[in-house]
This record gives structure tokens, sequence and C-alpha cells, in this order.
């Protein structure tokens, strides 16, 4: 009996670990604090002008589409297909709980997906602010509550991601406090990217090739399709009367802070972008050799990217575009990026260059852009805000208080674009 018992401890630590090395390469080293003696990111941002910027922005958004994300999905058609109160007393009785089937497309290759959404009780016109957050579950485990659908379209069975995979990834690698968001000032709502376009090598491009542009071209990376997923949300809430505009947020971890990236640039009407630890194809630089490495990512999510991507991978050097442009696109857009100090996967060290590099556009605008002394330095108030915790890959209670000082921080100067098109 005593040899079963400890094989099947074995089998769980086994699993726990392959977890862990698939998605954090065990977390085991620091990431380096020095940034000096790296080399500077390329290709250099040579621009001296706030005009001469936006004369060649437009033309560099199309680049970042050409070669890694595939085009954004420009007028598309976003509808509500159906909408319901699920827990009108959710939060304790704080917040009403609702769910909306939003379509985005037309014919047999729309998709449709859920997006949960709760609102405080009781606000006034006006008075609130919007994060949507992008997610890796379904809105069962984000809200908890039972009340909510499954992608499927059945009501939910349980609320809770497997104990493990919170223990390894921090609790709130689903689950969402609300009511931290909530006190701020904010309604949340949130969405599973993969119940919009999945997550996979064959179902991902056959939902994309169903989305015809009015130009008859499709979206042909998922991070792109799933950007386009938090525009289709502030399409159906952005009338709503307690909604501040000014103070719309968008929020994704991983690979999804990929995507929060892309919305904020493609989208203007978003105020703040939160990205937490979306290393390559994120903030990481794409010719950085630390951590996972642009060409990992793509050999093993092909799906993420423009197809043509590929033919750069054993040339990385050869990209015509990386990360601190466009970190710069999001100019004069406030951005906090995330990182754990254990997640060397994710390279924090070239994101804190690339926020560096990119903060020359900010200045343009009259913004600091980071103004951080050095990795280990939060200032929520920067325009680019670099957060460096300790710990691996994953969300807890420190990122949660990081995320609300920083929308704390930019309460009221959210929208000031919109004229424009750590240690362990």
């Amino acid at each position: 009996m005593r040899i079963w018992k400890f094989l099947g401890w074995l089998v769980i630590a086994a699993l726990t670990l392959w977890i862990v090395a698939s998605c954090t390469k065990l977390g085991l080293n620091y990431a380096s604090l020095e940034t000096a003696n790296k080399d500077a990111p390329e290709p250099e941002i040579a621009v001296d002008t706030l005009a001469d910027w936006e004369a060649g922005r437009e033309a560099l958004k199309a680049r970042f589409e050409e070669v890694l994300y595939g085009p954004w999905p420009e007028g598309l058609p976003v509808s509500l297909v159906s909408t319901r109160v699920a827990d009108p007393d959710y939060a304790g009785g704080r917040a009403r709980l609702e769910e909306l089937l939003i379509r985005v497309g037309e014919g047999d290759g729309a998709v449709d997906f859920y997006l949960g959404l709760a609102v405080p009780k009781n606000a006034a016109p006006g008075s609130l602010g919007l994060v949507i957050g992008q997610t890796f579950s379904s809105n069962c485990s984000v809200f908890g509550s039972t009340a909510m659908s499954t992608p499927g379209g059945e009501l939910c069975e349980k609320t809770e991601l497997p104990w493990l995979a919170e223990y390894i990834f921090g609790e709130y690698i689903a689950e969402v406090p609300v009511e931290a968001y909530f006190d701020a000032g904010y309604a949340y709502a949130s969405y599973y990217a993969s119940d919009m376009v999945p997550d996979t090598p064959s179902g991902g491009p056959e939902a994309m090739a169903g989305l015809a542009m009015p130009d008859g071209r499709t979206p042909t990376g998922a991070l792109m399709a799933w950007a386009y997923g938090y525009s289709a949300a502030i399409d159906l809430l952005e009338d709503e009367d307690w909604l501040d505009t000014s103070r719309i947020a968008v929020y994704g971890h991983s690979r999804h802070g990929k995507s929060a990236l892309l919305a904020g640039i493609w989208d203007r009407r978003i105020d703040l972008v939160i990205s937490h630890q979306s290393g390559f194809g994120g903030a990481a630089l794409s010719r950085s050799h630390t951590g996972e490495r642009l060409d990992r990512v793509q050999k093993s999510y092909p799906q993420w990217f423009e197809p043509h991507l590929g033919e750069y991978m054993d040339r990385l050097v050869e990209l015509p575009v990386d990360q601190h442009e466009l970190l710069a696109l999001l100019a004069p857009t406030p951005v906090l990026i995330g990182n754990g100090r254990r997640d060397v996967w994710s390279d924090p060290n070239s994101t804190y260059r690339a926020s560096e590099a990119a903060s020359k556009v900010y200045r343009l605008y009259g913004e600091t852009g980071l103004g951080a002394k050095d990795m280990a330095d939060y200032e929520p108030g920067d325009a680019l805000a670099y957060y460096l915790r300790p710990g691996g890959h994953g969300v807890d209670k420190r990122d949660i208080a990081a995320f609300v000082e920083f929308l704390e921080a930019h309460n009221g100067a959210g929208g000031s674009h919109r004229h424009v098109m750590a240690t362990d």
C-alpha cells in the first residue's frame, strides 16, 4: 500500500514539474537587473519631432501587421445576440452580474463569445471606469459564479480551476477579485479568448478564415483576433450610462497580455493598458536570446502570428520591427508592463529595455514614459509603468494591488490621447 501511495505522489510531483516546465521553464533562475551592459534595441526609433512620428505611425503599424500579427479585423460587424442578468445581487449584493453573448462577423463565418460584466449598483451616470479582461478560463471561474455560461452555452457546474493550477500560477490566474476593482471605481468585464477564436493550430485559423472584412481580407493571427474582442466589448458597452469613457482599461496576462498591447494600439478608445508578463510577441524584444525566445513561441503557437513570421525564425536579426516600436505605438496611452523576477522565460530584462527605448516617443507627447530609475523601481504614475515583483509566471494578490495602484494613479488622466489617432 505504501509503495502505491509513494508512486501516486511521484506522479503528482512529475505532473507539477511538467506543467511548470511547459509554461515557465521552472522559474528557478533570476532575471538580470543589469541593463546598461546589454545591446540597445534595434531598429532605432529615429524621429525627433511629434510630427515626424505621427507621419510614420500608420506605416509602422502596417509593418507589424505584415510581419508579426496579421491584419487588424477592421470593419467586422459586432452585434449583441442576447443579454441576461445572471445575478442581480452579485458580490454580496454589491453589484449586478450580467452575461452578454456577442457576435463578431456575419453569416456562417461569424463567431460568438460570452462577455461577463459586473457593475456596481447605484452608480451615478458617468461615474465608473471599465476594466475588460481576457482570460484562459470561462467566466465561471473568473466571476466565481455558477450563474454564468460555459462556452458551450450550459450553465456552469463548478467555478474553480484545479488547485494545482492555482498553486503554480497564483490564486488569480483565473478568478478575479472584482471587488478590488469596484473599490477603485471600475466595473469589470471579461471574456474567454478561446471561446472567440480557438487557441489551436487548426481551430484558430479555421475560425479566422470565416471573419471576412469588407476588403475581403481575414485575420491571420489569433493574438490580433483576440485583441478585436476588446473592441467588440467596447462597441456594445460604450453607451452605458454608468460608464466614464475616459477610463476604459484592458487587461491581459501572458498571451493575453500580448493581445492587450495590440488592442491599445489599434483601438484608440482604450485609455489604459495592463499587460502582465506578456513575453515574446508582447513586450520582450524579439532579438533577445534570453528565456523563451520568439522562435520557440512561434514554433509552439503558430496560430498566434501572421504565418509569414516563420520565414524570419532562423534570422531574427533581420526582422524589420521590434517590440520597443510596438510599445512606442501605444504612446501616449498609459501602460503597465508587469513582470516577475523569476519569470526569466518572459524576459523581464529586455522588456525593461524596450520600455526605455519606447519612452522617447512618450516624451514627444509630453509624457515621461518610463520614469523608474531601474528595474526594481515601480512608479505607477508613469505613462510607461514597469512593474517587477518576486516570483514566477502567474497572477497573485501583489499583482492585483499593483494593477489597482496603476488605475488609481491614472484616474482622470485617461483619454488625453483621444485627439491622436524587483528583487526575490
